[in-house]
């Protein structure tokens, strides 16, 4: 089973956070894979740039999820998949989707909303810490 390493953010600005959708309709967050020599608050980082235009900085790690797939691409390899995530706060709100990857929106999406809108259950787990995580933030 081929190992892959990937990296991503919750990106918040005020009271929203930023998701990306693909061509299919799914809502998701930014991430990609580590590349060598890059931390893993690097890609996050770089991805956030690379998938939404967002210049973001982090701010705390949030967690970790892996999942297995197989890989249709590559005679149905089965991959494990280990995201490291971090919450981090936009630098300004002007997103704009990588189209080669192929997302058609990228919003800062109010934080009551984006739970419900995340295609995958992973991530819902991720933004519900994550949005703990900023309540703590303001409360301080």
């Amino acid at each position: 089973m081929k190992r892959v390493y990937s990296s991503g953010g919750v990106v918040y600005i005020g009271n929203s956070i930023l998701m990306l959708q693909k061509i299919n309709g799914d809502w998701v967050l930014p991430k990609g894979k580590i590349e060598q020599g890059e931390t893993s608050e690097e890609t996050a980082v770089r991805e956030v740039k690379e998938e939404a235009g967002i210049k973001a900085k982090v701010l705390t790690p949030i967690g970790e999820t892996s999942y297995r797939f197989k890989n249709y691409w590559s005679n149905n390899h089965i991959i494990e998949k280990k995201v490291y995530w971090y919450l981090m706060k936009a630098i300004h709100t002007n997103a704009h989707p990588q189209r080669e990857e192929g997302f058609i929106s990228a919003k800062f999406i109010h934080q009551d909303n984006v739970v419900e809108l995340a295609k995958y259950d992973d991530e819902r787990d991720i933004l519900v810490k994550a949005l703990e995580i900023i309540r703590t933030f303001e409360e301080n």
